[in-house]
């Protein structure tokens, strides 16, 4: 299917939940609870938010996408959504508020630290190999009592500009793991040398050298869960209303939406890779039909 098909002809924005860093240890102890907290209480947090008439009033959709890494490989646990600006508002309305953002972010920060520590209270938690990081600042129940007093990190950019960019955004994002091969410059006299982006200095590019073991820790500090779920869909792009919701959303925008290309397994895998299959891999000569696959 075309994915410009699933997109509304709106504004689309980009907005990020991170978790503070004082949580890394029961994270890296409890990645499966803690990110499906992070999930829920994040999701939440917007859902709520833009159904409250002081805001939008309307119901919205977005994709959630998690990310576990910073530039230097740490573990940072954070999501990244793609928010279309404005929703179905429970007379069956679409609204929004133009190129505007529909929720304030100290607002969403707050809620969002709200609920994520709710459910970290009553989650399951395992504390095994932590007890001196945790006896540092008097336990697990000073370590909320530290929480509930910071301000969590919640940050909403400019809207895209075109439909194009959001799915180039959702092309290089959604797959994405700790670091690609582009950064790494080189790997020599056991150390691995790679670039890195420091956004605290005018988002300066830099250089950084790590033994190979220090390296290969941190990279699999962000291997998730088996079968974990690192893509979800909320309001009306979930998988449950997300063919009849968005029809809807596009009857009320006056939008014609693309058909669906279908495309043969052949011509796929030319898509994707670049390789034509039809063709005899060593003199280019065309394949017989029952060849085929």
């Amino acid at each position: 299917m075309d994915r410009q098909a699933e997109l509304l002809p709106v504004p689309y924005f980009h907005i990020v939940f991170s978790l503070p860093s004082e949580l890394d240890v029961i994270a890296l102890q409890n990645q499966e609870v803690i990110y499906n907290i992070l999930f829920r209480a994040s999701a939440e947090t917007l859902k709520e938010l833009s159904y409250d008439t002081k805001y939008l009033g309307a119901e919205i959709g977005f994709i959630s996408v998690l990310h576990t890494w910073g530039q230097k490989l740490t573990l940072h646990p954070h999501i990244h959504m793609i928010v279309p600006g404005g929703g179905l508002s429970p007379d069956g309305k679409w609204k929004d508020r133009g190129r505007k953002f529909f929720l304030p972010v100290k607002v969403m920060s707050r809620k969002f630290r709200g609920k994520f520590l709710c459910y970290l209270k009553q989650a399951k938690l395992d504390f095994n190999g932590s007890q001196e990081y945790l006896a540092e600042i008097s336990q697990f129940n000073s370590l909320l009592s530290i929480l509930y007093n910071k301000e969590w990190y919640v940050y909403c950019k400019r809207p895209f500009k075109t439909t194009s960019s959001v799915l180039e955004y959702l092309g290089r994002y959604t797959h994405r793991i700790a670091i690609s091969n582009h950064r790494i410059i080189n790997y020599a006299d056991g150390f691995v040398t790679f670039k890195w982006r420091d956004y605290s200095d005018h988002n300066a590019e830099k250089i950084m050298s790590l033994p190979a073991l220090e390296f290969m820790r941190r990279f699999l500090l962000h291997a998730l869960p088996p079968q974990f779920t690192k893509i979800r869909h909320y309001g009306f792009l979930g998988s449950a209303v997300k063919g009849k919701k968005l029809k809807l959303c596009s009857l009320l925008l006056f939008f014609t939406r693309p058909n669906k290309i279908e495309l043969s397994t052949p011509e796929l895998i030319k898509k994707l890779t670049g390789i034509d299959i039809t063709l005899c891999p060593l003199c280019g000569y065309p394949l017989t039909s029952t060849a085929l696959p």
